[in-house]
């Protein structure tokens, strides 16, 4: 049999050539294998608080400290497969009922890591570190009160974008919307929802001038969450204090309250006969007297809720009983992306001839179908007679 053999240079040569095709290929796996934005361009974000924030390119690694459903709205489902941790209170402790239906749907949060919560003294610089975060998403009233841990954050170099729906300002709401979308790359559908917003918010404000030579309706706001036989919080200049008056109504509570909340005297809520009063409900846990709202409660139990508040002494009296104009609505909705559907509610309860055309349940429907994972359902805002 005839053999050949291969001179040992060109031996060699063979084997190098190999050894270099198998270095390419794994060059080419490892390049697959590293996240896209190894490869972005640095990016800047202007935030809420007109910061300019350096990153390296959109996050892939994001820690959340409020906001929640803002952030899904503008992030989008997939952008919770970035997350790698938020303050757990805000959310799971405050609104369980809510977090459980997006829980179904986005099944990493069941077991997110928890950085803490400001008001409590458990929000955790080192926590936040250990999780390696591209960026921190940042309420301002967190930033504002958690100096420690800014400056702990900065030192370990972990830019913060601080997001404010709270100051309920039509530029803040826009600036943190378009935040988020830079930050996790979804530029075009934070814009489209800032666009939504801004439409609808001046789309009430335009029409105000109209109603500016009617008397001033008067509006009473109270927090009903530990029943009628607790007077709840009303607000001053903040939360449903600050709508009722950008809607050109009287907030009666204005100047009577010792700071931006607390409850008003009942006396001062009789002797000022509002034309209007809203009970904030939402679904709290361990509170067998409030006025249910959101995706859980009925109608019928909303409604039943509200009978004792307007069976307390005198209130038979008040113009707003008398004429049916006690509304429940849902109190998670005054400072967020979604405030306009309340401000809608209010505008066309307060004016009905102006804003006869508006229609808030439908908005509020198609908010969450085009974006939001949770579908709609339950009660969000209703009169106390059918």
């Amino acid at each position: 049999m005839t053999t050949f053999s291969v001179p040992r240079p060109a031996r060699g040569r063979a084997i190098l050539a190999v050894a270099r095709k198998a270095a390419f290929a794994a060059c080419l796996i490892l390049s697959a294998s590293l996240p896209t934005w190894s490869h972005a361009a640095p990016i800047e974000v202007t935030d809420a608080i007109g910061r300019k924030v350096q990153l390296a390119g959109p996050a892939q690694r994001v820690a959340l400290n409020f906001n929640f459903e803002e952030f899904t709205a503008v992030a989008g489902k997939d952008g919770w497969s970035r997350v790698v941790g938020i303050s757990r209170t805000p959310w799971e402790g405050w609104r369980p009922a809510i977090f459980r239906r997006y829980v179904d749907v986005i099944p990493n949060l069941r077991a997110m890591p928890d950085i803490g919560h400001s008001d409590d003294g458990t929000f955790s610089a080192e926590k936040i570190i250990s999780l390696k975060p591209d960026v921190v998403l940042m309420a301002e009233w967190t930033w504002s009160s958690q100096k420690t841990v800014r400056d702990q954050l900065g030192a370990a170099g972990i830019p913060i974008v601080v997001i404010d729906y709270n100051a309920q300002m039509l530029d803040r709401h826009l600036a943190s919307t378009r935040a988020i979308g830079k930050v996790m790359g979804t530029e075009s559908r934070a814009e489209e929802l800032a666009q939504l917003y801004e439409g609808s918010y001046r789309q009430i404000l335009d029409r105000l001038p109209s109603v500016a030579t009617q008397p001033r309706k008067k509006v009473y706001v109270e927090l009903a969450q530990a029943g009628a036989d607790t007077v709840g919080n009303s607000y001053a200049g903040t939360m449903w204090g600050r709508i009722v008056t950008t809607l050109g109504a009287e907030n009666i509570a204005d100047g009577k309250l010792p700071g931006p909340w607390g409850p008003l005297a009942a006396e001062a809520v009789l002797a000022a006969n509002p034309d209007m009063i809203v009970l904030a409900g939402s679904s709290w846990v361990n509170r067998p007297k409030a006025v249910p709202t959101g995706h859980d409660a009925a109608p019928e139990a909303t409604r039943r809720a509200m009978q004792p508040y307007v069976q307390r002494p005198g209130w038979d009296g008040i113009k707003a009983v008398r004429t049916g104009e006690v509304h429940a609505i849902e109190h998670g909705l005054c400072r967020s992306l979604t405030d306009f559907v309340p401000m809608q509610y209010l505008a066309k309860r307060l004016y009905p001839a102006v804003f006869r055309d508006l229609d808030p349940e439908a908005a509020m429907k198609s908010f969450h179908a085009r974006y939001l994972p949770v579908p709609y359902s339950g009660t969000w805002m209703l009169p106390i007679q059918p």
